[in-house]
């Protein structure tokens, strides 16, 4: 009997202790999964931020005034044309543009005459800026060369679902120079970098002086422009009202810290540089300026507040403008909110004469675009798309 009762305890002992340790790995298993499952699951993870990067690369030795005019006039069109596009992710992606010049006699010699202009930048008027203080002067064009300099000092990233892109401009033989041009492309291949090459001449010239193998070699786009080609504008009835709108849109903005002041000018500075050019450039740069690609929170308040709600704690009583200095931090966000409230409104108007101006120009144009940014928007679509990147 007391051998019986040994037994019987000796079982439950067993049968309670591999009950616990069951439990144990069961809960083991289901924490397990769930630690697997849950990032799929959650709802409030934010996609990765994806970036699409453009390198403009332009020959700036005599002969490419008309390139450099065209940069300039049709920047915005570029990028306008973004801010219709997603990523894979459902994101939309932040734009980010470099800017290199060379062929120039101007430029060191030792450098191989080239210059970064400006590093990879989101600034739109710092973008405009650089590209209005580009002149022409005449030098040895080493394409090979400003590849290989633009991959070794820009910022590049390693996420491989941005869009990396160098497009580069020119005329003069893509053999010339002390480093080989494939040896450059094999390099951007590396960086899943893509190089497109946009001659400026004839098209069969920029073959047979290795243009074209300069892009293939990347899977890059090979396109041959008439730099010089007259760009023709077409007004609307349109451009007058997005003008004035332009103008209230700036008052909208409040500097503030030590550039607030210099980056006010340059905004006005750059408004009137495009429209020096032509009427039509400054309307699609306010038209740009709408967009959400527009954003200046290192020196703008309102947008500083949007980015960051503990923005006016951060800051001192001297870094505020004048009319400012001496209110309460409730006045001042309620200051900063009516001006967001009032930009939105602006920018929202923007858009949608902007829309009816597009539609007016697609009925006068038939399809007829500007050399430069036709070559480049083509480009750009065709190799976003192999990135899953759509345009509404």
């Amino acid at each position: 009997m007391e051998k019986l009762r040994n037994i019987l305890a000796a079982t439950l002992f067993i049968a309670v202790v591999g009950n616990c340790f069951t439990s144990e790995v069961s809960a083991s298993n289901f924490s397990k999964k769930q630690r697997v499952v849950e990032p799929m699951d959650r709802g409030d993870r934010k996609p990765a931020k994806q970036f699409v990067k453009i390198a403009l690369l332009l020959d700036t030795s005599n002969s490419m005034d008309g390139l450099i005019n065209q940069a300039k006039a049709q920047l915005w069109d570029i990028v306008n044309e973004f801010t219709y596009a997603k990523c894979g992710n459902h994101t939309r992606p932040e734009l980010q543009i470099a800017l290199y010049e060379y062929g120039n006699d101007d430029l060191s010699s030792a450098e191989g005459y080239i210059r970064q202009v400006l590093g990879f930048s989101s600034d739109l008027d710092e973008i405009s800026e650089k590209l209005f203080s580009l002149s022409t002067n005449g030098g040895e064009e080493y394409c090979g060369t400003v590849i290989h300099t633009s991959l070794k000092q820009l910022d590049w990233g390693k996420n491989p679902d941005d869009l990396k892109l160098i497009f580069i401009a020119g005329n003069e033989p893509f053999t010339q120079g002390k480093l080989n041009y494939r040896n450059a492309t094999s390099q951007a291949k590396e960086k899943d970098v893509v190089v497109n090459t946009i001659f400026c001449g004839n098209y069969e010239q920029g073959i047979s002086t290795h243009w074209k193998d300069g892009a293939v070699r990347t899977g890059g786009d090979y396109m041959a422009i008439d730099h010089n080609q007259e760009i023709v504008h077409i007004a609307t009835p349109y451009d007058d009202i997005i003008i004035r709108l332009n103008k209230k849109l700036n008052g909208t903005y409040i500097a503030y810290g030590s550039m607030g002041a210099s980056k006010i000018m340059a905004q006005e500075v750059q408004d009137s540089n495009a429209y020096e050019m032509e009427e039509s450039v400054a309307v699609k740069r306010a038209v740009s300026k709408s967009s959400r690609f527009y954003k200046n929170s290192n020196w703008d308040l309102v947008d500083a507040l949007e980015d960051d709600e503990q923005a006016l704690d951060k800051l001192e009583t001297k870094a505020l403008p004048k009319e400012l200095q001496g209110k309460s931090k409730k006045e001042i966000k309620e200051f900063l909110e009516g001006k967001q409230v009032e930009r939105t409104k602006i920018q929202k108007e923007i858009q949608e004469i902007n829309a009816k101006r597009e539609a007016y120009i697609a009925e006068q144009q038939k399809g007829q675009r500007g050399e430069l940014e036709n070559a480049m928007v083509k480009a750009i679509k065709k190799q976003a798309a192999k990135k899953n990147y759509t345009w509404e």
